[in-house]
């Protein structure tokens, strides 16, 4: 397959035209017209990551968050993203970056589906259609059972298979209705105040606005950015497989960005 047929069919999953407009989704790096056998799926294209999609022979890395965010002014070996786009370019690995379009048109389905949440609406809305169905990031609705946060945090930390989630609130606070927004999602903190959430489940929520939720009666549960998002891999490794007939997929192993002491 080439370069452009795979981006055709993960446009078919989640449209480039749907990101929001600060974003940089689509072909980062690469040619169309390259040949592709390998697909290497991350959630980042770190050097760690290009140098194992090296290794395994991969010519096109698919990744959720984007590899170059602003403006790059040059291209060098004494920059960290200049240093990555040479070692692509040389070794002809092709990256391509579905963030918020698949943010809205594939994690909060994912994330909601692990948290079983039920009855949802869209928590952040971004579009509306002709029908008028609301598009967005991040959902909130209820779940089957009413749970403690103590329960829920533990519940949410199984649900997405990691070491640990930090919490704020009383561990005996009733949840029942749950928001969501995968990846960073302190600024849906009020959204899911007036939408009347129990708790929120995002990642990269700092001190302040960690108390400050609490003082308007939501509890947070913050998975990491990485903890909610890793579930891109997974499916969108199963995608591919699903709808190409001889495309090899290699899935990025799951590792935090950080560790704990």
């Amino acid at each position: 397959m080439t370069v452009e047929q795979i981006i055709v069919l993960l446009n078919n999953l989640a449209p480039e035209s749907s990101a929001l407009d600060w974003d940089n989704v689509g072909l980062l790096v690469g040619d169309k017209d390259w040949e592709v056998d390998k697909v290497y799926i991350a959630l980042d294209a770190t050097e760690e990551i290009i140098d194992d999609a090296i290794t395994q022979g991969a010519q096109m890395i698919v990744t959720h968050h984007p590899m170059i965010f602003t403006s790059v002014n040059r291209v060098t070996e004494d920059h960290y993203v200049g240093r990555r786009i040479l070692k692509l370019i040389e070794h002809h690995i092709a990256v391509y970056a579905m963030h918020t379009n698949f943010d809205i048109h594939g994690m909060t389905d994912l994330a909601q589906k692990a948290l079983g949440i039920q009855q949802s609406v869209v928590l952040d809305v971004c579009e509306t259609d002709e029908e008028g169905t609301e598009y967005g990031i991040g959902c909130v609705g209820v779940i089957p059972d009413m749970m403690t946060l103590e329960q829920f945090a533990l519940y949410v930390r199984n649900a997405f298979h990691l070491t640990h989630v930090k919490v704020f609130g009383d561990p005996e606070a009733e949840i029942r209705m749950v928001a969501i927004a995968p990846g960073s999602g302190k600024s849906d903190i009020n959204i899911a105040v007036r939408k009347a959430a129990d708790v929120l489940v995002t990642g990269d929520v700092d001190h302040h606005s960690g108390i400050d939720a609490v003082a308007k009666g939501l509890n947070i549960v913050d998975a990491g950015h990485y903890g909610v998002e890793h579930i891109f891999i997974e499916y969108i490794a199963n995608y591919l497989k699903g709808n190409t007939g001889t495309l090899e997929i290699v899935s990025a192993q799951k590792k935090e960005p950080f560790w704990l002491v």
